[in-house]
């Protein structure tokens, strides 16, 4: 008898996992292949240990039905993406130049100063990086501006697809770990991701680890 088949999809802690950095290792691509998928694959072998382990890790999480990516336009789709992420619900995605691809709850010339500065924050990270990473022992990409108690009024927070990078920025308290993400990675993926187009546009693809 065929063993249950179930399906794999990356939770929100996984999918920022695999977007926040550039670095290549083999936890962030498993999990790049599945967001390469245009649908969650299916898994036979739930004895895998590598699957286990990104499942105990909680970076993957098993379905009993397979889903699909958002299939709207990226437009359309961050416009519903995007509220849930963010406490005061306005939010806007940038791309590596400063130009915001689609934002709520700012105005315009809110959105385009602000995904300017996302680009000067990204030039002054990399000069200083060295600096955080090695003198420091930090090393996330994303930076804050934080009220007197220390609560985020607005962040940036990097997502690398491929060679693209991308900034995801944040008026509030951030709520990363939400299904939306899973989407809006998902979705950039689909669109710029390296593999998107050369694997099988089907639900019943099946990864290998």
């Amino acid at each position: 008898m065929d063993a249950p088949r179930r399906f794999l999809l990356p939770t929100p802690a996984g999918a920022y996992f695999a977007a926040a950095a550039q670095a290549e290792d083999r936890l962030r691509g498993f999990i790049r292949l599945l967001f390469a998928q245009p649908a969650s694959p299916a898994w036979h072998d739930e004895d895998d240990g590598f699957v286990r382990r990104l499942a105990t890790a909680g970076w993957i999480q098993y379905l009993d039905a397979p889903r699909c990516a958002p299939r709207d336009t990226i437009e359309a789709a961050l416009q519903s993406l995007l509220p849930p992420l963010a406490g005061s619900r306005s939010a806007l995605l940038a791309d590596a130049h400063g130009f915001h691809l689609a934002s709520t709850g700012f105005t315009t010339p809110q959105a385009e100063a602000l995904a300017a500065l996302s680009a000067d924050l990204a030039s002054l990270h990399n000069r200083h990086q060295r600096v955080i990473n090695q003198d420091l022992s930090l090393y996330g990409s994303a930076w804050s501006i934080p009220d007197a108690a220390g609560h985020s009024q607005i962040g940036f927070w990097p997502l690398y697809v491929g060679s693209h990078r991308f900034v995801l920025i944040l008026a509030g308290v951030p709520h990363l770990n939400q299904p939306p993400l899973v989407d809006l990675v998902w979705l950039l993926h689909q669109r710029y991701g390296p593999l998107a187009s050369v694997l099988p546009a089907t639900a019943d693809s099946t990864v290998t680890s």
